[in-house]
């Protein structure tokens, strides 16, 4: 090749290779624009469809908290069961469910073991809808031709379907056999899951061979999982029952009329949750934290992949304050004492139907205890009913007089020592003043809580009026009462928690009932205990302040919050510890709750004290005060008075110079005139009890 040509060669080589890079060039740029415009013009709407298909999250419930005694003995457990549950995909018809149902009817059934018709059985618990809704799935074609291209010009689809549905005869659907019945109990399940949501289909009754079967045919069961739930477990029965509360069926799901508060905490509409006693007030603790599970999906709503984002923890324990040895006893005492009442005077103990005993530290505030039994009079069966020492208000009685002589103290209508000769008399317009015998002779404040003087208690209740005659003429009536006199007086018995709610830490805390006629003869009842009601809880929180020098504790239940943990038969750390909270001092000179404290103490360990007889030669120095309320029993229909009847109330501490347990007794509705003493054999009992257990188990720490 001669050297010209070879040089022409060169020349026409970078010619070509321009050529390429610029055709190289050109579609780069293509690239470049097209990427462009796919980011700035379509970039939003692809993201949305990008987020769209992979933002599906599903919580996962997991058990709740366990709950244990101050001992730590397990009181609320859960009870692992096999569970049949159903999670569907989004978008899932109504025909994909029937055919899940068809196949899984194959490996379960959802008629309990104990039922001997399984056809009744059906019958009962499905409806109408459900039988037409199955029938409209299997003839689908006929049913929609049922329905006119004009009538469902002016309906919804769903008013279109209903219509439908209300096309199909009781003919046509009163031939199903039982195998279409056991599908349709099925899908009825089906049909109450959320997408993505897991569902429970059956966790009662589920047979290791029906919990086999399933897993092994999960493969042909879309949306089906075989695995383990729980059930709530109570190793110690009935006792404390009506306290702990109750939980949720996953039927029933959150409450309706608080949808909107579960709903804005996380809960899914079938979760279960406490809606009475203690789970519900420490629901919050006791739900655990849901495992969350992200769904990948695709735009039609198939999974194609999952993962666990955040790992599920049950609840967190509880550690009550309650010592269940005790409560067990306590319970036992007062269901014995309810029943020789009634086998003792069954016609004038006709009414009475309940006894409540409350237990609590008065330092702290802790339950030990708390016991209501009730007589329901149809089944003529006794039962726990604890919630009643909250919920029930009683009149209490003289058991109030130790803040009657404190509330006549502190507003100077007394001093200590101030006697009044206790006769009866009789003002104008009213029945006769009178103690519970005719004469009591002379009194001063300490003797009058010891024999229950009721006369001192009305002079007392005079002075606070500014009425200052002494001997009160008989005929005459209060000259300086005003309702302000009423409400001063009120707000002494406040301070020791009658009359205001306790603080307790349940869902329901009433502060008893308060009368509205206040006159100067209803402030003179006031000051015996025959006007304002209060609950067990309320005695109870009155007696531990003057027994712990006048502070009012708050009762609790919860003792301590423990980090759950993975073993059966340990507690995990502590969470958080419930300290003890004052919820006032009241304000009183300290030398005045001293005579009151000497003054509960003779009523049970001198002779002459209301108390003496039934606590005489005990060693753990009980203190306190009696209280007898007459009370009427009216008929419910509003007919008018059924019987005349008496409260017997008892409150009181031990030991009385270091008190380390305050209780409150209350036994309404008993026969007028009847001497069994019930209220005072449960405190007698429940105290020996407690004694007796402390000593054990200090011999046995030895």
């Amino acid at each position: 090749m001669s050297k010209k040509r070879k040089q022409r060669k060169k020349k026409q080589l970078p010619i070509r290779v321009n050529i390429l890079f610029f055709a190289i060039f050109i579609m780069f740029s293509v690239l470049i624009l097209q990427l462009g415009v796919v980011q700035i013009l379509n970039g939003e709407e692809f993201q949305k469809e990008i987020d769209r298909t992979i933002k599906d999250v599903t919580k996962i419930p997991v058990p709740r908290g366990k709950i244990y005694d101050r001992n730590h003995d397990l009181i609320v457990d859960n009870d692992a069961v096999y569970s049949i549950t159903y999670t569907p995909e989004k978008g899932t018809q109504a025909e994909e469910r029937l055919k899940v149902a068809i196949e899984l009817s194959k490996y379960i059934t959802m008629v309990p073991e104990d039922v001997d018709d399984p056809e009744a059985y059906y019958d009962d618990i499905l409806t109408e809808r459900n039988l037409k809704e199955y029938w409209y799935l299997l003839n689908k074609e006929e049913a929609d031709s049922r329905l006119s291209a004009e009538e469902r010009e002016d309906l919804s689809n769903a008013e279109a379907y209903n219509k439908t549905l209300d096309l199909i005869t009781e003919e046509e659907i009163s031939h199903f056999t039982l195998e279409d019945k056991e599908i349709i109990a099925i899908k009825r399940e089906l049909d109450k899951a959320y997408s993505l949501t897991p569902q429970i289909v059956k966790n009662e009754g589920v047979t290791p061979e029906e919990y086999a079967r399933v897993s092994e045919h999960l493969s042909e069961l879309p949306g089906i999982n075989a695995t383990t739930d729980w059930n709530r477990q109570y190793p110690y029965g009935s006792t404390l029952r009506s306290i702990l509360g109750s939980i949720t069926t996953q039927e029933q799901g959150i409450p309706a009329a608080k949808e909107d508060y579960f709903l804005t905490r996380g809960y899914s509409r079938n979760d279960r949750v406490g809606t009475s006693g203690l789970e519900q007030q420490y629901e919050s603790l006791l739900r655990g934290r849901k495992e969350q599970i992200q769904y990948t999906t695709s735009r039609e709503g198939v999974v194609i992949g999952t993962e666990t984002v955040v790992e599920g923890q049950r609840g967190k324990d509880l550690v009550l304050t309650i010592d269940m040895e005790f409560q067990q006893a306590v319970d036992k005492i007062v269901k014995e004492e309810l029943q020789a009442a009634k086998r003792k005077y069954p016609y004038e103990n006709r009414y009475l139907q309940d006894a409540i005993a409350v237990f609590m530290n008065p330092q702290t505030g802790e339950l030990l205890s708390v016991s209501a039994i009730h007589y329901d009079k149809e089944d003529k069966e006794y039962e726990n009913a604890g919630f009643r020492a909250f919920s029930d208000s009683h009149t209490p009685g003289s058991v109030v007089k130790g803040a009657t002589i404190l509330a006549g103290l502190e507003s100077g209508a007394i001093s200590p020592g101030t006697t009044f000769f206790d006769r009866p008399f009789q003002p104008r317009y009213s029945p006769v003043y009178r103690s519970w015998t005719s004469s009591l002779g002379l009194m001063n404040d300490i003797s009058a809580l010891k024999r229950s003087s009721n006369v001192y208690m009305f002079y007392t209740a005079l002075r606070m009026m500014g009425e200052n005659r002494y001997p009160f003429p008989d005929g005459g009536i209060p000259q300086n009462f005003s309702t302000e006199d009423f409400r001063e007086f009120r707000n002494y018995f406040k301070q020791f928690g009658l009359g205001v709610k306790t603080g307790v830490d349940f869902p329901h805390d009433s502060n008893g009932y308060q009368g509205t006629n206040l006159t100067s003869g209803m402030m003179m009842y006031q000051a015996i205990g025959q006007f304002d009601q209060y609950t067990g809880m309320q005695l109870a929180q009155y007696v531990s302040t003057i027994a712990n020098g006048g502070y009012r504790v708050r009762p609790h239940f919860l003792k301590e919050v423990r980090e759950p943990i993975p073993s059966q038969t340990e507690l995990g750390p502590i969470f958080q510890t419930v300290k003890t909270e004052y919820l006032n001092k009241v304000t009183m000179d300290e030398s005045y709750i001293d005579r009151v404290q000497e003054g509960f103490r003779q009523v049970f360990q001198e002779p002459g004290g209301t108390a003496y007889s039934y606590f005489r030669g005990v060693d753990y120095k009980p203190a306190g005060k009696t209280g007898t309320a007459e009370t009427a029993k009216y008929a419910e229909d509003g007919s008018g008075l059924l019987a005349e009847t008496t409260n017997h109330i008892l409150v009181g501490y031990a030991p009385h110079d270091n008190p380390e347990i305050a209780f409150s007794v209350i036994v309404p509705l008993s026969g007028k005139g009847t001497s069994h003493p019930t209220h005072h054999n449960i405190a007698r009992r429940a105290l020996d009890t407690y004694f007796e257990m402390k000593q054990e188990n200090k011999s046995g720490e030895e």
